[in-house]
């Protein structure tokens, strides 16, 4: 069994992955994406966006990471794909997936999914442009407005030449709205000699259970679940036991120590209450401390809110 850390736009970033997969077994961290256009891209966005390349591609606790790519010009993806793997990347993805209206509007993310062509096209461009030993893989979604592609879609991608391919099972259309179609995955992995990784409500373990009993996957990959139980892939991995809400609040406060440590400082206060609309899901605390705490601006006022639960835990 795989457990695969998803790409989140704007919420798993470098330390995101770093604190994750410090306490997770994840066996591989995807990247939010890199935007291509027109052009090769220097080295800095690479770096910027996943600053682990300058460590071999792997966080500190020894996770590999993937840099995952978004645009929709073969040959600029291409280049930029084997850029990405001379910088250390562990294998390069393509997002055919991201369901934002301003990505959309670009001719970029789930878009593309009105037209397998241009999906293996890229993908193929890609392929050829690295080398064979690295892996070249994609995520996508079931369709856009509807799901009368999902199968052309999965085929373009496997047909173009990709190592495997990652599946939310939702359309554009459907956005994050339970349930996720998981048997539209089963029809792929049966169809496809690639692995498949599955994905969208995965909230537990059991949850992890019964996607795989009905998709017949052995990878699954896990987004906005992570975020609400932090230490969900352990759960999955080993039978590890939930964290509580103090083991949370303990995370958040090392979370706490590394931003604001760290070059991205002056984000904490959005950040933290970011995480805090994830951990609402799991942790009924979560809501009570986040009502206090959404009315400061400061990095001081938070940081004294949270320090202030834990101590009132601790009593």
């Amino acid at each position: 069994m795989r457990v695969i850390l998803a790409p989140m736009e704007g919420v798993v970033d470098d330390l995101m992955r770093d604190i994750l997969s410090s306490i997770n077994p994840y066996d591989l961290l995807v990247t939010e994406f890199v935007r291509v256009v027109d052009q090769l891209l220097p080295e800095k966005v690479f770096l910027k966006l996943c600053p682990e390349l300058l460590s071999g591609g792997y966080t500190p606790s020894g996770t590999p990471v993937r840099v995952q790519l978004l645009g929709q010009e073969p040959h600029c993806m291409a280049e930029n794909a084997m850029r990405a793997i001379e910088l250390g990347s562990h294998g390069v993805d393509a997002n055919f997936g991201c369901p934002a209206k301003m990505v959309n509007r670009s001719n970029g993310g789930a878009v593309l999914l009105q037209y397998p062509n241009t999906i293996h096209d890229i993908v193929r461009a890609m392929r050829q442009a690295v080398p064979a030993e690295h892996p070249v893989t994609a995520k996508i979604r079931l369709g856009y407005e509807d799901k009368s592609l999902f199968m052309e879609n999965a085929l373009a991608v496997y047909e173009a030449g990709a190592t495997e391919l990652a599946i939310h099972a939702r359309s554009k259309v459907d956005g994050y709205k339970p349930p996720a179609y998981w048997e539209y995955i089963t029809e792929v992995r049966k169809r496809l000699p690639i692995p498949v990784i599955a994905n969208g409500e995965i909230w537990n373990s059991e949850d992890a259970k019964r996607c795989m009993e009905v998709t017949g996957c052995d990878s699954i990959m896990i987004g906005r679940g992570a975020i609400s139980l932090p230490n969900l892939a352990d759960t999955i991995k080993t039978g590890a036991t939930p964290y509580s809400w103090a083991d949370t609040l303990q995370l958040m406060l090392s979370y706490t120590q590394r931003e604001l440590s760290g070059r991205k400082s002056d984000y904490y206060p959005a950040r933290i209450k970011q995480w805090f609309s994830y951990l609402n899901r799991q942790y009924p605390e979560a809501d009570t401390l986040f009502r206090e705490l959404r009315i400061y601006k400061t990095t001081e006022d938070i940081v004294r809110v949270l320090e202030q639960a834990q101590q009132h835990l601790s009593q």
